[in-house]
């Protein structure tokens, strides 16, 4: 269950990284087990974001793993839609504007199925009055998984009755995983403006990948030390199209310690540097 302290801690963490964004989940992301708003000392947390300059709206919250609002169950999509609703609310009680979503997945059910399924999904969750951009996470391919090509998370978009509150969050690791290019970030964002729409690109998770191209596995390393390289990491940070897009690291521990601080100041510094020693 989240600490009262909860917010204030992780913003506190963020900044010693030298982060000027960062994302939070409002309780554990395994479950929909959740402290009560009253408790979480949000107008600390805002507090100090503005000590410390930052915009809450680029604060960005990830949605619980176990929401799959792409199920055919009727049970489990209810209870998927009902928990996603939840975290709509408190995302939009806490002042955070974007909520990263995880699709879904095909579970005994064609795509198109398991598509529909999640834009009714989300066009339930808009019946409700909120600010919320519910951001669709470009996904690897892994399993059953919905989103891993561009046009699976255009069909969902199209068939959103409310597009101001819907977006996509793009994972480098994810669309490398999934088969895309993703050292021509030119033909990347082409594809991506011709497909979804460069509107809709809200959050983008910056990770590189243990695996090659079109691996459709998943697993995230730290930036510089994967297949996709600091090089082509570096053009999605100062790419002036991405401009005022809030970057995200989601890199694994070494040694038992994050090492995002150490990413940070290679990323601001534009120079690679061995900092996994």
């Amino acid at each position: 269950m989240t600490q009262p302290g909860y917010l204030l801690n992780s913003a506190q963490i963020a900044v010693g990284y030298g982060a000027n964004t960062f994302m939070i989940y409002t309780g554990a992301p395994q479950n929909s087990i959740r402290t009560p708003l009253s408790k979480l000392n949000i107008p600390q947390f805002h507090e100090y974001l503005k000590q410390q300059n930052i915009n809450i709206d680029d604060i960005v919250v990830h949605a619980p793993y176990i929401v799959n609002i792409g199920t055919s169950d009727r049970r489990k999509h209810a209870i998927s839609v009902q928990t996603l609703k939840t975290e709509v609310y408190r995302t939009n009680e806490i002042g955070c504007k974007y909520l990263v979503l995880h699709p879904g997945n095909a579970i005994d059910i064609s795509r198109e199925e398991a598509i529909k399924n999640i834009a009714n999904g989300v066009n339930e969750i808009n019946k409700t009055n909120h600010n919320v951009v519910i951001c669709l996470e470009t996904m690897s391919g892994k399993g059953s998984e919905v989103g891993k090509i561009f046009e699976e998370l255009a069909s969902i978009i199209k068939l959103i009755t409310n597009k101001k509150i819907i977006g996509v969050c793009l994972d480098t690791c994810h669309i490398n995983d999934a088969g895309y290019n993703v050292s021509d970030i030119d033909l990347v964002l082409k594809k991506f403006d011709e497909i979804i729409g460069l509107e809709y690109l809200k959050v983008i998770h910056l990770n590189d990948s243990k695996n090659a191209k079109g691996a459709n596995k998943d697993r995230h390393e730290n930036i510089g030390y994967g297949t996709i390289g600091f090089e082509t990491l570096l053009k999605y940070v100062y790419d002036k199209r991405l401009d005022n897009i809030p970057k995200i690291l989601e890199t694994p521990w070494w040694n038992d310690k994050p090492l995002y601080k150490y990413e940070i100041q290679i990323l601001k510094n534009k120079h690679w540097a061995d900092y996994r020693k």
